[in-house]
């Protein structure tokens, strides 16, 4: 009795048999690419000059920097993307079992778009919707 209640405390538990095409799966996706991480450091190039650190422009010689400063207006579509992306995937998933949920879903739902109205009719008011100049948000354009 006591023996098998020693062998249940191992360091290692026994894993069902499922598990090993999983393991064997890790196992070789990570030595294939350990192997071509490898190929690719001995067969690549060892020499390094000007040129070959440039960016590979299809043939056209490049000017100027390639550090170019995006405008913050990118940065605030990417988020509203996202996030309203992300949103749509909620009331997907909602949508796609709303029988199943009944009232107590129908109420959550309700509640998650009026936040997120409540959210878009703020960002409104802040002004986080005009694209456009400052100048040209306050209506004080030239002319």
């Amino acid at each position: 009795m006591q023996q098998a209640a020693a062998t249940n405390h191992s360091l290692f538990p026994t894993l069902p048999p499922e598990f090993l095409p999983l393991a064997l799966y890790t196992l070789a996706a990570t030595v294939l690419i350990g192997v071509l991480l490898l190929a690719a450091w001995w067969l690549g190039a060892k020499t390094t000059n000007r040129n070959k650190e440039l960016p590979y422009e299809s043939g056209v010689i490049p000017t100027g920097s390639a550090r170019l400063a995006y405008p913050v207006p990118f940065y605030l579509i990417a988020i509203f993307f996202i996030v309203f992306d992300v949103e749509a995937a909620f009331i997907f998933a909602w949508a796609t079992a709303w029988r199943e949920l009944g009232l107590a879903g129908l109420v959550h739902i309700t509640f998650f778009i009026v936040i997120l109205l409540l959210g878009l009719v703020w960002l409104w008011i802040k002004g986080g919707l005009d694209w456009g100049p400052s100048r040209e948000r306050r209506g004080h354009g030239r002319g």
